[in-house]
């Protein structure tokens, strides 16, 4: 990521604003450069082993994979019908009121289904 004479050549003003572009906290002292590289240089192997001991964000075990999944199997697919109401929703037809609430609600569940699917594909790398 960073190498040391990558920010020792910068000033602590420099070292502050990556700190806070990245939300890191410099260790110790803000007065001395080091608190700030220690900080910048630590970071992604930190981040890395947190992950590895489950600490923060946690990759899904199995089980909750598998949820997803089944998640997407109920959802199951839309008739024709509501696929062509769902493209004609999205090119910014409605209906009336109060069909046009179902007509959201057809939109919603859509939507998500769409974003679980992208979320298992993405689990699943």
């Amino acid at each position: 990521m960073f190498t040391r004479s990558e920010l020792e050549i910068k000033t602590i003003p420099e070292l502050n604003r990556l700190c806070q572009r990245y939300g890191i906290k410099p260790t110790g002292n803000r007065g001395y450069k080091t608190s700030y590289i220690t900080s910048l240089m630590a970071f992604p192997t930190m981040a890395i082993s947190q992950l590895k001991q489950g600490r923060g964000l946690r990759a899904l075990d199995f089980a909750d994979f598998q949820a997803i999944g089944r998640m997407i199997e109920v959802m199951e697919s839309p008739t024709d019908e509501q696929a062509a109401l769902i493209k004609i929703t999205l090119e910014g037809r409605r209906m009336s009121y109060p069909d046009r609430y179902e007509q959201e609600r057809l939109l919603a569940v859509h939507q998500a289904k769409m974003l679980l699917e992208r979320a298992f594909a993405l689990l699943s790398q």
